[in-house]
C-alpha cells in the first residue's frame, strides 16, 4: 500500500509487507532518534497534535518524533480547551485546523470519531486513538518491540506465544494488536481475563481464521507459562459507565516478580502499552518486575 497522503486510521489497512516496509524504515531512523544524526527533512512543516483525551507517551512522542525531523507541532488538549466546548462539531473542527497543519494525529473518546474527522480533513489523518476501538499506531510499536525483543533469542514473529493480560474488552491497545498479530502464522495465544472482561468474539474470530491457537482462562499462572511474551494491560476505568464497575476488576490479575518466577520460562518478555495503574489497588503490573531484565515497558 502506497501511504503517502493517506489516512492511518486502522491496523485493517496494513498486510505484512506493509508493516515489513515500515519497520526497515523504523531501522533506518534509529539513529536520528538516538540523536546520533540530525535531519531537517520536515523543516517548515506543522504536525497538529489534537487530543481530546487524556495521553502522555502517544501525544509527546509524535511532536518528539516530529521536531526530531525538523518540523513544528501545534496542540490542542482536552475539549475543554477547545471550541468544542461552545457546541462546535468534528466536521467544522476538522475544516479550520487541517487548513493549519501538514498532518494531523487525532485521540478522541469516541469509537470512529478519528474517521469521521479525516473525512473533512484537508491532510493526512492519523489515529492516536478512537475511544474503545482501535489504537493502531501503539500496536505497530509493539509489534517492533515484540520483533527486536525475540530476535535476540533466535525467534520470529510467525509461531510467538503470547499472552494477553487484563482488560481485554475495552482495550483499544490491544485490539490494534490482535489484528495485527492475525497477520502473521502459528500463533499461539493465551487470553487471561475476568470473563466480563473478555476479549470481543470479533478479534478471537480473526485469531482463529489465521490458524492460530486460542485458549481463554481466568488464570494468570496458567495463562502466563510457555509463553514469549506477556502483554499486561490495565483495566480502562474510564469505559465504564461508573467507578464502582471498574473497581471490582482492579487487582484480580497482577503480575510481581514472585508469580513471573514460579511460572514463567526464562526471558519471557514482560510488557505493557502503559499508563499503567500503579494505585494499590490496581498494581497489575508491580514495581519489583522494576530491575527484571526482561521487563520491555521503557
Amino acid at each position: 500500500v502506497d501511504f503517502n497522503d493517506k489516512h492511518i486510521l486502522s491496523i485493517d489497512q496494513f498486510n505484512r509487507s506493509d508493516v515489513d516496509k515500515l519497520f526497515s524504515v523504523a531501522d533506518y531512523l534509529e539513529p536520528y532518534a538516538l540523536r546520533k544524526k540530525i535531519t531537517r527533512v520536515l523543516e517548515g512543516a506543522i504536525l497538529g497534535n489534537m487530543f481530546f483525551e487524556p495521553s502522555t507517551r502517544t501525544r509527546i512522542s509524535f511532536g518528539a518524533a516530529f521536531n526530531l525531523l525538523g518540523g513544528s507541532v501545534r496542540e490542542t488538549t482536552g475539549i475543554e480547551s477547545s471550541s468544542m466546548v461552545k457546541g462546535e462539531s468534528l466536521v467544522d473542527t476538522a475544516k479550520v485546523l487541517s487548513g493549519y497543519s501538514d498532518v494531523i494525529v487525532m485521540r478522541h473518546p469516541k469509537v470512529n470519531s478519528v474517521k469521521t474527522f479525516s473525512e473533512e480533513s484537508r491532510v493526512p489523518v492519523i489515529n492516536g486513538g478512537d475511544g474503545t476501538n482501535e489504537h493502531p499506531t501503539q500496536a505497530l510499536l509493539d509489534l517492533y518491540t515484540i520483533k527486536k525483543e525475540i530476535a535476540e533469542k533466535e525467534k520470529l514473529i510467525d509461531g510467538l506465544r503470547i499472552a494477553l493480560v487484563g482488560d481485554l474488552k475495552f482495550g483499544r491497545a490491544v485490539h490494534s494488536l490482535c489484528k495485527i498479530l492475525s497477520l502473521y502464522k502459528k500463533m499461539s495465544i493465551n487470553l487471561i481475563s475476568p470473563k466480563e472482561l473478555k476479549l470481543p468474539k470479533e478479534y478471537i474470530k480473526k485469531f482463529k481464521e489465521a490458524g492460530a491457537s486460542v485458549k481463554e482462562t481466568e488464570n494468570l499462572e496458567n495463562g502466563i507459562s510457555e509463553v514469549d511474551i506477556i502483554y499486561m494491560t490495565r483495566v480502562q476505568e474510564e469505559r465504564f459507565k461508573n467507578k464502582e464497575d471498574a473497581e471490582k476488576y482492579k487487582g484480580i490479575l497482577t503480575l510481581n516478580d514472585a508469580i513471573y518466577t514460579a511460572n514463567c520460562e526464562p526471558n519471557t518478555v514482560i510488557m505493557h502499552p502503559l499508563p499503567r495503574d500503579s494505585t494499590k489497588e490496581a498494581n497489575e503490573l508491580s514495581l519489583d518486575l522494576y530491575k527484571n531484565p526482561n521487563l520491555a515497558i521503557f
